[in-house]
């Protein structure tokens, strides 16, 4: 059987969505996609990361994740490091991943997200 992955979601509290939106899509950049018409009444956001989507949903027991992560692929880390820090979200350097550099930074609401070079 072959699998791939189809998304990714990280929880927000509720109301958090603007904040997501700042971060996901303001500072990282990402395109914010329509929900389906199911899924609309249950608040968050999605966006597109190339043929993928990470899904921003509403935890009402909302707990930041601060170990498990999602980590993108940008083609320009520096900047978007830049646009980072001058956002105010902490930037944390790491080990690089083979011959690709990265950092760790937070959302909005505390959860952790990574940033490799592509």
């Amino acid at each position: 059987m072959a699998a791939t992955l189809d998304h990714v979601q990280v929880a927000i509290p509720a109301g958090g969505e603007d904040a997501a939106r700042r971060f996901y899509g303001g500072v990282i950049g990402l395109s914010e996609i329509p929900k389906p018409a199911e899924q609309a009444g249950r608040g968050g956001c999605w966006f597109a990361i190339g043929a993928l989507q990470l899904h921003i949903g509403v935890d009402p027991d909302f707990r930041p994740a601060t170990k498990a992560h999602v980590a993108i692929a940008v083609d320009d880390l520096t900047a978007l490091r830049s646009a980072v820090e001058a956002a105010g979200h902490p930037v944390r350097a790491d080990i690089p991943l083979g011959s690709r550099e990265r950092f760790f930074t937070e959302d909005e609401h505390g959860n952790r997200v990574e940033i490799v070079a592509a």
